[in-house]
């Protein structure tokens, strides 16, 4: 695959719409979100796991008491449950 267009219409065979402008932005960038269909459709088109695409980073936030104050806290990673729905499987 050379070019953010040719992943469109793999996507959207696998049930994700995104415009061009969208993919472009998944493809070249950090998105700060991703759903799992979008993801488990990536993996299966590139026929890797989502280690293979996600890189976790833990980045320290701080919060502000009422003084403007700054404690810093721990980021918190939780596992959360979820359920992956392939297109054209039924359960």
């Amino acid at each position: 695959m050379f070019a953010t267009t040719d992943l469109q219409p793999l996507l959207a065979e696998r049930g994700v719409a995104l415009s061009r402008e969208q993919t472009y932005r998944l493809v070249t960038g950090q998105p700060q979100r991703l759903s799992m269909v979008t993801l488990i459709a990536l993996c299966d088109i590139l026929e890797c796991t989502p280690n293979d695409l996600i890189e976790p980073r833990i980045v320290e936030a701080s919060a502000r008491k009422a003084s403007g104050e700054v404690i810093p806290r721990k980021s918190r990673v939780s596992a959360r449950r979820t359920t992956i729905n392939r297109p054209g499987h039924s359960k």
